[in-house]
């Protein structure tokens, strides 16, 4: 890829890519999250879930859904700008934007060898764990302890100590 905007990629170019590096045998790794305000507890989370496998695939919720999921007000970036972020860090392999509030359905499609959560989810409290289990897909807990939070930082922002 000649740019990491090229890494940003629409659903089916993204299942189609999949489907070549598992043909090549290549391990692959699925993150998610809105990442707004991209900080070191993102930074460090996805990380650790690249160096489990050999190409790391990360789902950003969409605006609508990061809206519903975080509030009015958010997200503070716009999608394709959060993606972008996402896509030039070292270790990612592809970004793709979500619309639901779930990532289960890009799950269920993907199929990717692991899907790695943040430490604020425990393997009991992972959303997806249930349909994770049931297409053979592990589940792994990555990161820092949860101590970086672009809730926290807004909050600074505003009101500056």
């Amino acid at each position: 890829m000649a740019s990491y905007r090229d890494k940003i990629l629409d659903h089916p170019a993204l299942l189609a890519l999949a489907a070549r590096w598992r043909a090549a045998g290549d391990t692959i790794v699925l993150a998610n999250g809105c990442f707004d305000l991209l900080h070191v507890g993102h930074v460090r989370y996805l990380q650790a879930a690249a160096a489990l496998g050999d190409r790391l695939l990360v789902a950003i919720n969409s605006d609508a859904s990061t809206r519903q999921l975080k509030g009015p007000g958010r997200p503070i970036l716009p999608q394709r700008a959060r993606a972008e972020l996402v896509a030039a860090l070292r270790g990612v392999a592809a970004v793709t934007v979500f619309d639901q509030l779930s990532v289960e359905p890009l799950l269920a499609a993907l199929r990717p060898h692991l899907h790695a959560k943040g430490t604020d989810y425990t393997p009991d409290t992972v959303p997806e764990a249930a349909t994770a289990r049931a297409l053979g897909i592990g589940v792994r807990i990555v990161g820092d302890p949860k101590h970086h939070s672009t809730r926290d930082l807004l909050a600074h922002i505003a009101h500056p100590s």
